[in-house]
């Protein structure tokens, strides 16, 4: 029933009576939407570092009087002119409430919000773009499922399984599941080198287990775990997943049709898009069989103090007026990685991990947290026994942007014996002269330090 909005209003006949009468109010461009929104091409242009990095205003500036280096992306990326041009737009030009009225504007606000939904779908390889729920961010697109799980299928004694490597996103909502249910958190462990103990987790996976949730690839180490192996293993004893791919989405093709995760999440200010909006993907059968996650308007097709009969998936999860720039500057940011060839982006961002993991390990005194074979974006490190809060300040001096801190991992660096790492971490705007940046202030940190 997307597409169609009840509303109640009085008409004035022949300028005399006025009737109370229930519109039923069809919002043709809606339904026009799915086929529209598939037919933009796609240019996927040759990859140019340099050409890419123009695009993001924010990079040419100077920080403390020196140029920035950003090495902060897996915190959050930062935005190409198209989509802060598209949002300033948005707001000069467009602005409305969607779904709820008929006027030009919010038929216009409508159409380019639902459009999304279907870029969304095509970005992520999904066939029914209902399937996708604008949320604020990955924490809400899982809080969201936990709360599926605690009201419809979680009981006492169940298992919900995840890895030591989690976010902390990932850990605290089925911690609050699980207290709310009388069902166990169950935990993979990890290697020293940051690597899913895979015999561990094939003897843990159970009967038992309701859920498998799990990271596509670490925000603290930047491992890529072997999700297509560890999803068959679930479904092979009918265990739903939910794959975070906060740190997955921006640095590769994460496709459904490949991995067929039962549910998936990532935040739209880490793929280049603004703060603030997200997206869950849930199997519809799993999205249909969980009740509201929030309730109000928007998310019904009829109220009466006697009960309520809720909009069917997406509109029932996404009460109220939602983030409607949010959605279209996601938008935006999609059709901006659509437009670069996505391999060479990757082949240049692994590049510069490379080197910096090989320049850093150079440096005497200095210690890589996280060596698995497979990586992407980040590396963390530490210098001697310098408290990665005074490495982050002193590049900082020198105009380089990093990560300093527990990562909303603090399990994982507790089993490591860790409090706090630094964290450089890479997108394809950055460049050979970053790492080289990077790699000289270390250098310094240590000559002032040590």
């Amino acid at each position: 029933m997307r597409g169609l909005e009840a509303a109640h209003g009085r008409i004035l006949v022949f300028g005399y009576i006025a009737i109370d009468i229930e519109i039923c109010l069809t919002l043709r461009h809606i339904v026009a939407v799915k086929d529209t929104a598939t037919l933009e091409p796609i240019n996927h242009q040759k990859f140019d570092p340099e050409m890419i990095r123009a695009d993001f205003p924010v990079l040419h500036q100077s920080v403390r009087g020196k140029p920035l280096v950003y090495l902060d992306s897996a915190a959050s990326a930062q935005k190409p002119k198209s989509v802060i041009e598209r949002l300033d737009r948005y707001y000069r030009e467009e602005h409305s409430n969607i779904h709820r009225g008929v006027h030009f504007l919010s038929e216009q606000a409508t159409e380019h919000y639902e459009a999304v939904r279907q870029k969304v779908a095509n970005l992520m390889g999904v066939a029914d773009p209902d399937e996708i729920i604008f949320v604020k961010g990955a924490t809400e697109g899982i809080n969201l499922v936990a709360h599926g799980f605690t009201h419809s299928v979680l009981q006492p004694g169940d298992e919900i399984l995840i890895t030591e490597m989690e976010h902390h996103a990932n850990i605290v909502p089925w911690q609050i599941a699980a207290e709310q249910t009388g069902a166990r958190l169950v935990v993979i462990p990890v290697d020293a080198d940051g690597i899913i103990d895979q015999s561990a987790f094939r003897k843990l996976l159970s009967e038992k287990t309701k859920l498998l949730a799990f990271t596509h690839v670490s925000n603290a180490l930047g491992t890529i775990n072997p999700v297509r192996e560890m999803i068959d293993a679930a479904h092979a004893l009918n265990v739903p997943v939910l794959l975070d791919g906060a740190q997955s989405y921006p640095h590769m093709g994460v496709d459904h049709r490949d991995l067929d995760w039962d549910f998936t999440v990532f935040s739209g200010h880490k793929l280049f898009g603004p703060t603030g909006i997200g997206v869950l993907h849930g199997k519809r059968a799993w999205l249909e069989r969980f009740p509201p996650y929030q309730s109000g308007g928007d998310m019904i097709e009829k109220v009466r103090f006697e009960g309520t009969v809720y909009k069917g998936i997406p509109g029932k999860f996404e009460a109220g007026t939602p983030h409607i720039a949010g959605v279209i500057g996601l938008g935006e940011a999609v059709d901006y990685l659509n437009s670069m060839d996505r391999l060479a982006a990757r082949k240049h961002e692994d590049g510069l991990l490379e080197a910096a993991r090989k320049g850093l390990a150079a440096i005497d005194g200095v210690r890589l947290v996280g060596n698995a074979p497979d990586r992407a974006g980040a590396v963390s490190f530490l210098v001697g026994d310098i408290h990665a809060h005074d490495i982050g300040t002193f590049l900082d001096a020198d105009g380089i942007a990093i990560r300093a801190g527990h990562h909303c991992v603090q399990p994982l660096l507790a089993k490591y014996g860790l409090a706090a790492t630094a964290r450089a971490s890479f997108s394809f705007y950055n460049n050979m002269d970053d790492v080289e940046r990077l790699l000289a202030g270390v250098s310094r940190l240590k000559q002032f330090f040590l």
